[in-house]
């Protein structure tokens, strides 16, 4: 499949501009993460106007951030490349980006919006952490087109293929893994995963209801998807693993959002503030009927001997 979806020649510029599926679904990540966000922010009675901006530097700056943490996991796992070859870190379109990086470069600028906006960020990293993991689930079918994010050699039928130029070592070997071999396709278990976390969490969102306190369901999130990646990380050959062992940085680090995960929930529930009420909705305005009635006087009751003289 041919990863460039749409090319638009520009010929005045001598050049032609290319849409990828991978940059495609990136896209729809994103607005799913975000439409989820304003909901929610509205759902829970605050204002949903500053995620829009939010996600705009989120987005910027999780490039960045994920860009960072490839090359840095790289060079501490013993790659080399990228310190004989200082200026193809900004090379991104080569490839290399690490979630964890855009996560963790994502949450610093939520909480430095936040404060710059004079915003309760507990509240909006709750807006946001759960469709995250909906944009990602969404997200990773960009992997599957650009033959990436697959784990080692697989007989169960949904193996997928990989061709000769995007395997890597040892699987570049085609006499001990030839054309026929099929992979692990570790992007749709991560999809899975994530689709089935983001769905449980919803639910406990209206299970539990008002129980939830503002920062837990954050806290939640990074329990599952802790776990999550700590299993997905059994897929993922390709990760630099640290030093003498066979422990990537990145299952390191999902045990770190765990822990982080399980103090982040106990401490906020037990610290935190309850969500506030949503405002009520402004009263429905009255019709010309219901102003006339309720301006006409009441009719004035009959002196006491005439109700007596009735009643009798």
């Amino acid at each position: 499949m041919d990863p460039v979806a749409l090319r638009v020649p520009l010929p005045f510029l001598g050049w032609t501009l290319e849409f990828t599926w991978y940059g495609i679904s990136i896209v729809i990540g994103v607005l799913a993460a975000t439409l989820y966000a304003t909901y929610e922010a509205r759902r829970r009675g605050q204002n949903p106007e500053p995620i829009w901006d939010m996600f705009v530097l989120v987005v910027f700056v999780g490039i960045i951030g994920a860009r960072l943490w490839y090359v840095i996991t790289a060079t501490l796992g013993g790659n080399p490349y990228y310190l004989q070859n200082p200026l193809q870190i900004l090379n991104v379109r080569a490839g290399g980006l690490n979630i964890f990086g855009a996560l963790l470069a994502g949450m610093l600028t939520i909480i430095l919006f936040c404060r710059a906006k004079r915003l309760n960020f507990w509240m909006y990293l709750d807006f946001v952490a759960p469709g995250v993991l909906l944009g990602q689930g969404l997200a990773r079918w960009g992997n599957y087109v650009n033959q990436e994010l697959y784990g080692p050699p697989t007989t169960l039928p949904w193996g997928i293929p990989i061709d000769a130029q995007h395997r890597i070592p040892p699987y570049d070997d085609l006499t001990r893994f030839p054309l026929s071999t099929r992979f692990h396709p570790t992007f749709l278990y991560e999809t899975i995963y994530d689709l089935l976390a983001f769905g449980l969490l919803m639910y406990l969102l209206r299970r539990l209801g008002e129980r939830w306190k503002v920062g837990s369901v954050f806290g939640a999130y990074l329990i599952l998807h802790g776990i999550g990646r700590f299993i997905i990380e059994f897929f993922r050959p390709d990760q630099p693993r640290i030093p003498g062992t066979d422990f990537s940085y990145s299952r390191l680090l999902s045990v770190l959002f765990v822990i982080g995960g399980v103090l982040v929930l106990n401490w906020r529930q037990r610290r935190a503030e309850p969500y506030p009420a949503p405002a009520l909705p402004a009263a429905k305005p009255l019709t010309v009927t219901e102003q006339a009635e309720e301006a006409s006087p009441a009719a004035p009751e009959p002196p006491a001997e005439e109700q007596g003289e009735q009643e009798s």
